[in-house]
């Protein structure tokens, strides 16, 4: 029952988005009807032509009727024409709907859900697994349609030309949908291991594409082909049970659909025999099958159809159906003119429930001031500034930004007066201008210049060929490692954030390009609260506050010298880089 209420659902929200292009819709279901009609006519006027005019010598109605015909089959060509492209257009648009559905669900998911799915089986469910749907929204609703009409109307005018070989045919008829009902569970177990697969081989390509330089540098090109061997066996496998399961269906439907032919002609040449029938009549029957015949292969057509289009359709929904954890609170309103106190009371949290990483964490840093956070890896240092701007939900607790606790502030408001300059710089494929841009998408040419020169970028752009129109190819790679952290770094002085968060932000660079971009850090902490992570303890010394942060929880706290005096966890990780 709950299974049949769950296809329900599924087949229900695919049609919905129909709705918005119902028109179209429409007007693909006249024009298949009206090819239905026409072709349901060939064989009525044919049986006109052989046992009427013809014998009785009525040329001129019979070339009318052949006229009227070809003037039938060239408006058929044209409704093909309507169907064909109008039809294709309908999938298009509908595709495209769910591609934006998804995109935009997927923007609103929070960090933990990136956490746990590749960046290629993602690329899959909204690329690969939307492309059968396509094919499936224009050819399935109009195939069977046709379909139906087509079967509905052969039967009715079988039943008046000889009652006994329509019965024959209405006995064999549930034998193919028995059949049909059978093989379209296999089908479509087989069709979503291949879709699976297929995203396997996606997400393996992006791993195997984006490493490719490390890779090289190891000399482990043929591991990454093994892997992708591997990978690329299993889909393998999987396409060929699925072509093993539609193999048996379409020689399974073929078989059913001779069987018809020769039970007719067997009957019929029987009832000749008896003189119960005549030769005319058989032929005309005959035809009437042949179009009878017709739309049960588009119905297995569209039997692979569906299965594909479906199985396609429920990954889709598998991704919608994942409710974003992170959302507005209820009466949630902006934040506005931010000072930038923020406070920890008892904050706890831990990575899919389970050992904490953060325990009770106690921590108030004053608007204006700068915190550093040192300490061993995995101790929780960039888990804890991520909580700030929400993109993970604390398990208890609670953290507020000047007296307000952050799940009343409105998600925009809130992260758009934080700032994060991390160590894994991400720049899209465009141009510096509008990487900058990106800080603030409304911002001046003028305003982008300003903020370049704040982050001491402006003069190294103008070198380059192209000015700020330079492209920096995909995630950067053609400009140096210090160029993309500065483009990072005008970006948010673009920005402008009275919160600023700075991971580990100088860590990949060399001694000195570091101290050249400290200046512009200097100078984009001035007046903001900023929360410093840091290795390099050279980079934190001035901070107004230091906490060690280890797995424990706070283990220190205070000004570098006070921290050095105790002689504790900061006094030995500061040895052990100054020794």
């Amino acid at each position: 029952m709950k299974r049949a209420k769950k296809k329900m659902s599924t087949l229900g929200s695919f049609l919905a988005y129909y709705r918005p292009h119902w028109k179209m819709f429409i007007l693909d279901l006249i024009c298949a009807l009206f090819i239905s009609l026409i072709d349901l006519s060939f064989p009525l006027f044919t049986r006109l032509a052989m046992q009427d005019l013809l014998p009785q010598r009525l040329y001129t109605p019979f070339f009318l009727i052949m006229g009227a015909l070809l003037l039938s089959y060239i408006l058929r060509a044209f409704l093909m024409y309507i169907v064909t492209y109008f039809g294709h257009m309908l999938g298009v648009r509908m595709e495209a709907d769910m591609r934006k559905a998804l995109f935009s669900h997927m923007q609103r998911l929070p960090f933990r859900f990136y956490d746990n799915h590749r960046t290629g089986q993602l690329m899959s469910r909204v690329t690969t697994d939307l492309f059968d749907i396509t094919e499936l929204a224009h050819h399935g609703p109009e195939d069977l349609f046709i379909s139906v009409i087509t079967i509905a109307g052969a039967l009715i005018i079988m039943f008046g030309i000889n009652l006994k070989l329509a019965l024959l045919l209405m006995v064999l008829l549930p034998l193919g949908v028995c059949f049909t009902a059978a093989q379209r569970k296999r089908m479509m177990s087989a069709s979503k291991e291949v879709k699976a697969r297929q995203a396997g081989i996606n997400a393996r390509l992006e791993s195997g594409i984006s490493g490719a330089r490390v890779a090289k540098a190891f000399v482990n090109e043929h591991y990454e082909i093994e892997k992708f061997e591997e990978t690329n066996e299993f889909f393998r496998h999987s396409k060929l049970e699925y072509y093993k399961a539609m193999g048996v269906f379409m020689s399974g439907m073929e078989f059913i659909m001779t069987l018809f032919n020769i039970a007719v002609i067997t009957l019929g040449g029987y009832l000749i025999m008896r003189g119960a029938f005549d030769y005319i009549g058989l032929i005309t029957f005959t035809l009437y099958v042949g179009a009878f015949i017709a739309p049960i292969r588009k119905l297995t057509t569209f039997m692979e159809m569906f299965t594909n289009g479906m199985a396609g359709f429920s990954r889709f929904r598998e991704i919608l159906n994942i409710k974003p954890e992170i959302e507005d609170g209820p009466g949630a309103t902006p934040i506005e003119n931010v000072r930038g106190d923020i406070a920890f009371k008892n904050v706890s949290f831990s990575y899919n429930d389970k050992k904490s990483l953060l325990r009770h964490i106690n921590l108030h840093i004053r608007a204006g001031e700068t915190l550093a956070l040192v300490g061993p890896s995995g101790g929780g240092k960039t888990t804890l500034c991520h909580l700030i701007p929400r993109f993970y939900e604390i398990d208890e607790g609670e953290i507020s930004i000047d007296g307000r606790n952050i799940p009343d502030i409105t998600i925009e408001s809130l992260r758009s007066n934080i700032g994060i300059v991390s160590q894994d710089v991400f720049l899209f494929a465009d141009t510096i201008k509008e990487n900058i841009r990106y800080g603030r998408l409304d911002a001046t040419d003028e305003e982008i210049v300003r903020a370049a020169k704040q982050a001491e970028i402006h003069d190294m752009i103008m070198q380059m060929e192209d000015g700020y129109n330079t492209m920096v190819g995909d995630r950067g790679v053609r400009i140096s490692g210090g160029q993309k952290q500065r483009v990072s770094i005008a970006r948010i002085f673009l920005k402008n954030p009275p919160i600023l968060i700075l991971d580990e932000a100088t860590s990949a660079l060399d001694s000195i390009t570091e101290a050249k971009i400290q200046h512009a850090f200097e100078a984009l902490c001035v007046g903001r609260t900023t929360l410093v992570i840091a290795h390099r303890l050279s980079t934190v010394q001035k901070a107004d506050e230091i906490i060690v942060l280890t797995e424990t929880g706070i283990a220190e706290r205070g000004t570098h010298d006070a921290l050095l005096k105790q002689n504790g966890v900061y006094a030995s990780l500061y040895k052990s880089q100054f020794a």
